[in-house]
């Protein structure tokens, strides 16, 4: 069992959380949306990198310690693909972000993984297409990931799972216009909590997240081939 021991907010400790994804998609709308709890009429274009912070509980009951979430949304445009590299280093989660109403920037998510990958290794491996994307280099980092699909409203087609099945990452989709969606007790919360518990533990109780990430990777193995 882990040993959780109160403090307070102005003592509270930090995790890292990347939020990834082509631009457009509505990463800035989301993160405002997790940390505000309200919609973002008219996002901006982020250039470089932006930073939001939200305070979460961590634990149950009376045993609970609070942790500051940064949030750091990095810019999605081709052109700044060099220099946003330096943002990726000592993330403790990733949030890969893309549009359900374009099937691309799906697919693309295995490059910002490859991406991601290169930043923190010092550039070994190389992934170019999902054929090459090799879900043992996650596992062996063991970094929590949960894949974001937006635009729910207006998407009419079927979600798609590629990237959450490639990468055994929880999947889960959102409106960012619709604050109810984000409820203390709805379901796309608890989901979201449920990971921001991962991405702590990875963090601060190693050995724990550790243990549940093995057997999470034992379950990944006997998944059925997307082949």
């Amino acid at each position: 069992p882990i040993k959780v021991h109160c403090m307070t907010s102005e003592t509270a400790k930090k995790v890292k959380i990347l939020v990834l994804g082509d631009s457009g998609v509505g990463k800035t709308s989301l993160v405002h949306l997790i940390c505000s709890r309200e919609a973002l009429s008219n996002p901006a274009w982020t250039v470089g990198c932006s930073l939001e912070v939200k305070l979460h509980e961590y634990g149950t009951g009376s045993l609970t310690q609070p942790y500051f979430l940064e949030f750091w949304d990095v810019g999605g445009s081709p052109a700044h693909a060099n220099g946003r590299q330096v943002f990726y280093h000592q993330a403790n989660g990733i949030v890969l972000v893309y549009d359900l109403t374009n099937r691309k920037s799906n697919t693309n998510l295995l490059k910002w993984l490859g991406e991601y990958h290169q930043a923190v290794t010092g550039g070994k491996g190389t992934y170019k297409n999902d054929a090459e994307y090799d879900p043992e280099s996650f596992v062996e980092q063991s970094i929590p990931m949960i894949v974001v699909g937006t635009k729910q409203d207006l998407a009419d087609p079927p979600v798609l799972k590629t990237t959450s099945m490639v990468t055994g990452a929880d999947l889960i989709t959102v409106d960012c216009t619709n604050v109810r969606q984000f409820t203390l007790d709805s379901p796309l919360v608890i989901q979201l909590n449920k990971f921001f518990d991962k991405v702590i533990e990875r963090r601060f109780f190693p050995s724990y997240h550790m243990a549940t990430c093995t057997e999470r990777h034992r379950s990944y193995t006997k998944r059925p081939s997307m082949n």
